[in-house]
């Protein structure tokens, strides 16, 4: 089955690189209007422009910190202007996220993943609402983490806040189906992208071990994962979580 998109525009946050990059492109290949949205590195961010355009998608480049209120306002302007309102968006941006102990922590990282994964959903959904709930149609799709079902540790900051994040998510869900508006949530396990390229082999060695599927995750994937969610077939699912992880949490 073909998952069409032809017609929607789809805002990917932070999708420049990573596993960002990968769900815009399989997006766009769906038939979605994909921009690229950046933070600071501008010729990363052309470099993913050429890709998209060479695969046929049709894009345009944004900058917006997706963490403030007036930077995603001219986000969904600018998009609006250049490939049409905005109906599907996966809240995917993030920042670093080191294994540390809670003495190591201090309040401003943890309010910095609370901005990336509380905050930036709140305001790119609230921003999006008048259009999605105009045409009764919309799509929000949240980039947790199985870090939250493992109870993955030192990691405390990034789990807390992945863990606001399924429960904003759930009742959001409940909140907007009334509308039309479905809203999800993909949970990668360990996908290396290029945030890991200086992870420790040691490290990666003990989790590909207990991978059940016996191999790796690829970006691609979870582009597989997010155009199904984004779909018309995907219409009467909302509030799920999807782990995309070779079955470490099967449950």
């Amino acid at each position: 089955m073909s998952f069409s998109l032809e017609g929607r525009v789809a805002l990917v946050t932070g999708n420049s690189t990573g596993l960002g990059k990968a769900i815009g492109l399989a997006l766009g290949k769906a038939g979605a209007k994909v921009p690229v949205n950046y933070a600071n590195n501008t010729s990363r961010a052309e470099q993913t422009v050429e890709e998209y355009r060479a695969a046929g998608v049709e894009t345009a480049l944004i900058q917006a910190d997706v963490t403030c209120e007036e930077s995603v306002d001219a986000l969904f302007t600018s998009t609006q202007e250049q490939l049409g309102p905005i109906d599907i968006i996966v809240a995917n941006a993030t920042c670093e996220q080191p294994l540390m102990t809670i003495e190591e922590y201090d309040w401003d990282f943890y309010q910095r993943m609370l901005d990336f994964f509380i905050k930036s959903p709140f305001l790119l959904t609230r921003r999006a609402l008048p259009h999605m709930k105009q045409q009764n149609w919309g799509r929000i799709i949240n980039i947790t983490s199985e870090v939250f079902q493992r109870s993955v540790s030192p990691f405390s900051a990034y789990v807390a806040a992945k863990g606001g994040q399924v429960g904003w998510s759930r009742s959001m869900a409940r909140e907007l189906a009334p509308d039309g508006i479905t809203v999800n949530m993909i949970a990668p396990g360990w996908i290396p992208v290029e945030r890991h390229e200086s992870d420790p082999q040691e490290m990666k060695d003990e989790y590909f071990a207990m991978i059940p599927a016996g191999r790796w995750g690829v970006p691609g994937d979870i582009g597989g994962a997010a155009t199904y969610l984004a779909s018309d077939e995907a219409s009467f699912v909302t509030g799920q979580t999807l782990c995309v992880n070779g079955g470490m949490t099967p449950w």
